[in-house]
This record gives C-alpha cells, sequence and structure tokens, in this order.
C-alpha cells in the first residue's frame, strides 16, 4: 500500500508539470487577449520604427543564449548588483521600451499572469510577421527567471569562424542548418561599426581590408565609420527592412557585413545552405518559422520555476 501511495503522491507532484509545459494559447483561459494586447503594441512600433524587428529578434537571440529564454536579459542593473544588460554584447540591444510599454498593458488587464519571457517571445514573432517573415503559433508558458549576472553572458561574437559559431549553437542542441538559418535574422538588423570595422583596414595585420568583402561596400562602409560616434548600417544592404533571404544573396556578392556572416558563404560547411535560401525564399521563411521557434525553447522554466514578474526590469520583492 505504502509503494501506491507513493507512486500516486510522485505522479500528483509531477502532474503540474507535465501540465505547465510550453503550448499555444496557454493564455487563452486566464488572460485571452494577451497576444492581441502585445500584437497592438509591437504594430505601433513597427509603424514608426520598422528596425525594431531586428532590435527584438536580437534581444530574444541574446536572452535565449543565456540561461534559457527567460527574460533575465530585461533586468536593469544596478550599481551593487550589475545585470546580463551591462554585459558588451548587450549594451546595444534594444526594444525595452516596447516589452515595458506591453508588460504594462498585461498587467492592467491580468495582473501577475504573462511573463516577461512570453512578452520577448511573442513581440518577437509579430515583428517578423509585420517585416513580411512567416507566421508561425508560437507556444507559450514560460515563466521569468531568477537570476541576471553578466558574467553568464558568452555570446557567438561577429568575427567568429564557422567552427567557432557552430560550437556556440552545438551547445544548446541547435543543429548547423539552425544557425545559417537563424543568422538570417540579420536581414533586417542593424549594426554599429564598432562590430565590422577591423574589416574596412589592416584586416588580421594584413595592412589591406578583407578580401572577402566587395571593396565598393568597403569604400562605402569606411566612409560612413569615418564620420565617428560609432553609427549603424544594414547587415542587409540590399532590402534593409524587410524579412527575406535578400542576406543570403548579398553574401554571395561578398556583401556580408560582419565577418561571422561573410564566412557562412565561404565555408564548405555552410556555402550549401546559403546557396539553397539565397534561391528559395519560401525554404528559408518555412527554416526559419521552425528554427526560432526551436530557439524559443531553449532551458525555458515552466510550472512553478521562477516568477512571473510585475516589472520586467526588476525581479519581484521577496
Amino acid at each position: 500500500m505504502k509503494i501506491i501511495e507513493t507512486s500516486l503522491l510522485a505522479f500528483f507532484l509531477l502532474l503540474p508539470l507535465v501540465l505547465a509545459d510550453l503550448r499555444v494559447g496557454f493564455y487563452n483561459a486566464t488572460c485571452p487577449q494577451a497576444e492581441s494586447i502585445i500584437q497592438q503594441v509591437v504594430q505601433k512600433q513597427f509603424a514608426t520604427d520598422s528596425s525594431i524587428t531586428g532590435g527584438l529578434l536580437r534581444m530574444h537571440f541574446h536572452d535565449c543564449f543565456v540561461r534559457g529564454c527567460d527574460a533575465s536579459i530585461l533586468i536593469d542593473s544596478t550599481p551593487k548588483k550589475p545585470s546580463e544588460k551591462s554585459a558588451g554584447p548587450n549594451l546595444t540591444v534594444r526594444g525595452f521600451e516596447l516589452i515595458d510599454e506591453a508588460k504594462k498593458s498585461l498587467e492592467a488587464a491580468c495582473p501577475s499572469t504573462v511573463s516577461c519571457a512570453d512578452i520577448i517571445t511573442l513581440a518577437t514573432r509579430d515583428s517578423v510577421v509585420l517585416a513580411g517573415g512567416p507566421s508561425y503559433a508560437s507556444p507559450t508558458g514560460r515563466r521569468d527567471g531568477l537570476v541576471s549576472n553578466p558574467n553568464d553572458v558568452n555570446l557567438p561574437g561577429p568575427s567568429f569562424s564557422v567552427s567557432q559559431a557552430l560550437q556556440s549553437f552545438t551547445a544548446k542542441g541547435l543543429t548547423l542548418n539552425d544557425m545559417v538559418t537563424l543568422l538570417g535574422a540579420h536581414t533586417v538588423g542593424l549594426v554599429h561599426c564598432n562590430f565590422f570595422q577591423n574589416r574596412l583596414s589592416n584586416f588580421q595585420g594584413t595592412g589591406s581590408p578583407d578580401p572577402s568583402m566587395d571593396p565598393a561596400l568597403v569604400a562605402k562602409l569606411s566612409k560612413l565609420c569615418a564620420a565617428g560616434n560609432n553609427p549603424t548600417t544594414f547587415l542587409d544592404q540590399n532590402t534593409s527592412s524587410t524579412f527575406d533571404n535578400q542576406y543570403y544573396n548579398q553574401l554571395l556578392l561578398k556583401r556580408g557585413i560582419l565577418q561571422i556572416d561573410q564566412e557562412l558563404a565561404l565555408d564548405r560547411s555552410t556555402t550549401g545552405i546559403v546557396s539553397g535560401f539565397a534561391s528559395n525564399g519560401v525554404r528559408f521563411s518555412q527554416s526559419f518559422a521552425t528554427a526560432i521557434l526551436k530557439m524559443g525553447s531553449l532551458q525555458v522554466l515552466v510550472g512553478n520555476a521562477g516568477e512571473i514578474r510585475k516589472n520586467c526590469r526588476v525581479f519581484n520583492p521577496k
């Protein structure tokens, strides 16, 4: 009898965790208007700044690659306790005000119900659709993390080789195809000069620009960056505000901005994937929807783990 009672107890203890796993429509009963509230906030922002799609994609990636998709990137640093926001790769992450606005509206409609982690995920999805990208149903039910430490931020860098970057992705359970696909988010991204300036002159100590960059692009970017104040340029120099497959076509023309971007077209392991996406936009869109959903489920907190923050920038008071 004791064995049966213990088994039943274990079953009922595990049941909430099983039921609380990510699923499409997680808030249908507790906050049915949640997804439409987030969508309206994104639409309003996109109408005045279409580059927000790239900003949210970067935020989503930087969040999920550090401790999983738990909104740890949203926590503000304080003099006594620095957060992920103060780590070098995150200093130029943007879109925090949009998340704040969505959270404020959600708290008014359904207090302490929708997680900040789900807001990032859904806002990113909605912004991709607005930019012309694929529409996909995104499972929800993530909880917000309780830790945000700048020392945990270890992201693949802009000057990584394909093999170096792949190590970062495979460590998260993502494949080579996932990596090439997710870097396709650069079809709508902006980047500061300091992330690629090393390619414009004295590349790897050669005294010359990176030979894998189109000389006309070198000249254009050199002029831009010489103006000072670390200006930005588009990662896709063709259809900069549209979520499409032109990023890959630009790589084939030696017009990748970041070194890791251009390496995708040069490395034997990835050049075929790049060519395939460049010639087939539908294939890229389908692959992107699959890959970003996979990324969005990395190390998520569910059930009673973590918390539902009332303010995305601070942990709930204990």
